[in-house]
């Protein structure tokens, strides 16, 4: 037999197989009619997912007013764009489809270059779907089955994810909706009606998953709501946001730009722009050795051994320029990072604990390769400039430093009217030997960064 447990604690018992659709219908047909999907011991899944046949469970019912049940009927959203996609244009390559914060999206292969001229085609096709309301049936397969299956549909992208990125599954699931078949884990909202507002928003390239080597993909943005005031609301607050868009200041108010000529993701900075730049540096750099911080400056590029060294090479290569090699067989990357080169400075000469604490700053100017569709105005660029500082100290020090550092972060953001921000302490993977230092002095020091936040009263 299996209990069910509600959210307000009332149970539930099931002899006989059910479903979260089952257990809706037998609270109220009301609630029947009003689910679209549940969680079950705190896992999103469909209204159609199996129960255990006995034990416990922990169910919830998600309506539209729920916040989860938008995010499964967006997941939805997507498949409804896909199968409009391959109803108008020929031999059309399905990759991936998430959801993503406030909409979703979908990349394509085809021989068509997809543009914002083709959305209200799209959009149509996709009202034709919608009110068609046909369900969505999740079919599962084992992996060899759903081989088979992919390389019928001429699947090509689905083929290789099972075969490289799904080695370790041995069942697999896919939706179908009409003729639409697209290998999925789900979950979905129980039919194409449930779909409210939705509007698509732009065309960007993607690489497949993610690599700059694979070939470049097609991908379409999109949003969806449950209600069109939702939805309009959303749209005005993105046109809001294009006119405080940095990118549109800064050209309105000549304050930088970027020159293909010169490379993407590389800013240019105008007069106008250098001067408020000058001021902010010189804002910090004054406060800085107002705190005791000593200025360095180092090198833009540096030796390959010195990022093997530190770990940045080989791990971060994708993210990294490609080394540079000279005649002499010596290679030099450009510098990603300054924290190797500041330890550099600390290791050119003996220390004693009584040089301790030893505060280093630097405005250093470092480069990465951001993928050419991660590209965003100055917010992700190639090549920037950090405001930059490593303090070496004694374990018995780190929480005076710790605290002293936040208290300037502090002292900085609210002297620019920046007060609406979060903090996150980042801690020691326990699983993993990629760190120096024995174990207790890494407790010793989490440990003082958790009870400095307490004591300023920071919510991390």
């Amino acid at each position: 037999m299996l209990t069910v447990i509600l959210p307000d604690g009332s149970t539930k018992e099931f002899k006989s197989p059910v479903t979260p659709a089952d257990v809706a219908a037998d609270i109220g047909p009301g609630l029947a009619r009003a689910a679209l999907a549940a969680s079950v011991d705190d896992q999103v899944v469909g209204l159609d997912h199996k129960l255990p046949d006995d034990g416990e469970v922990s169910l919830k019912l998600f309506t539209k007013k729920n916040e989860e049940a938008l995010g499964v009927m967006r997941h939805s959203a997507a498949h409804v764009m896909a199968r409009a996609i391959m109803r108008l244009f020929d031999g059309v390559q399905l990759a991936f489809g998430p959801t993503i914060d406030n909409g979703f999206y979908y990349d394509f292969d085809l021989e068509h270059s997809l543009s914002e001229e083709d959305f209200d085609a799209i959009e149509a096709e996709m009202k034709k779907i919608i009110k068609a309301a046909e369900p969505f049936e999740r079919i599962e397969q084992t992996r060899n089955e759903a081989l088979e299956l992919c390389e019928g549909l001429a699947q090509e992208y689905k083929v290789e994810h099972i075969q490289e990125g799904l080695t370790e599954h041995d069942q697999l699931s896919f939706y179908r909706q009409g003729e639409f078949v697209d290998l999925c884990r789900g979950p979905h909202v129980p039919n194409a009606g449930a779909i409210g507002a939705y509007k698509l928003l732009s065309v960007a390239g993607a690489y497949w998953k993610g690599d700059s080597d694979r070939k470049q993909l097609q991908r379409i943005y999109a949003t969806a709501f449950f209600e069109k005031q939702d939805l309009e609301d959303h749209l005005n607050r993105i046109e809001e946001a294009k006119k405080r868009d940095h990118r549109t200041i800064g050209k309105q108010l000549d304050l930088f730009t970027i020159n293909p000529m010169v490379g993407s993701g590389l800013v240019l900075w105008q007069p106008k722009g250098a001067q408020i730049r000058a001021t902010l540096e010189g804002f910090v750099r004054d406060e800085l050795q107002k705190r005791g911080y000593q200025p360095v400056y180092t090198p833009n590029i540096g030796k390959v051994e010195l990022y093997e060294t530190s770990g940045h090479y080989p791990y971060y290569k994708e993210s990294l320029f490609p080394p540079m090699e000279l005649e002499d067989g010596d290679q030099y990357l450009l510098k990603p990072m300054n924290c190797p080169h500041h330890v550099m400075i600390y290791k050119s000469r003996p220390r004693s604990y009584r040089d301790l604490p030893l505060r280093l700053a630097e405005f250093g100017t470092v480069y990465r390769f951001e993928q050419s569709g991660e590209l965003n105005g100055m917010t992700r660029v190639r090549g920037f400039t950090q405001d930059d500082a490593h303090i070496f100290c004694l374990n018995e020090q780190v929480a005076d430093e710790f605290k002293g550092c936040i208290n300037m972060t502090q002292f900085v953001l609210e002297s620019l009217g920046l007060t609406d921000y979060r903090v996150r302490l980042g801690f020691r993977d326990p699983a993993s030997d990629k760190y120096v230092g024995n174990r207790e002095l890494w407790d010793n020091a989490q440990s003082s960064l958790v009870q400095v936040c307490e004591e300023l009263g920071i919510e991390a």
